[in-house]
């Protein structure tokens, strides 16, 4: 069987999608019937909203430090830290005056 390579769904740096989400950027780099990867980039003051997702998320902060909140609860995020977000239990992520890069792992297949 030949080797296949492919680009990646999103390589360029691009604003959220998402209603409710500010001064964030992202690359969607994998996603299949099991799991989406993507990079996202916030500046100082982003945010994305609070909600919860029908799936277990983790979230891996790769530069920078920012805040996360799991069901009200906040706690600081920083360079080399993760969070699990379970599935179902509203989550959020945002920075005040730093900037942060997390890598988002969604386990789409798996909940």
């Amino acid at each position: 069987m030949p080797i296949e390579v492919k680009p990646v769904p999103r390589w360029e740096w691009s604003p959220s999608p998402h209603d409710g989400t500010r001064n964030v950027e992202g690359k969607l780099l994998l996603r299949n019937a099991r799991v989406s990867i993507a990079m996202l980039r916030f500046g100082p003051q982003a945010t994305i909203h609070e909600h919860p997702a029908p799936i277990d998320i983790d979230v891996i902060c790769l530069d920078g430090r920012g805040m996360t909140s799991l069901d009200g609860e906040q706690a600081p995020l920083g360079e080399g830290q993760q969070v699990r977000w379970p599935a179902g239990m509203s989550h959020r992520l945002w920075t005040e005056d730093d900037e942060m890069v997390t890598l988002m792992i969604e386990h789409i297949g798996t909940s």
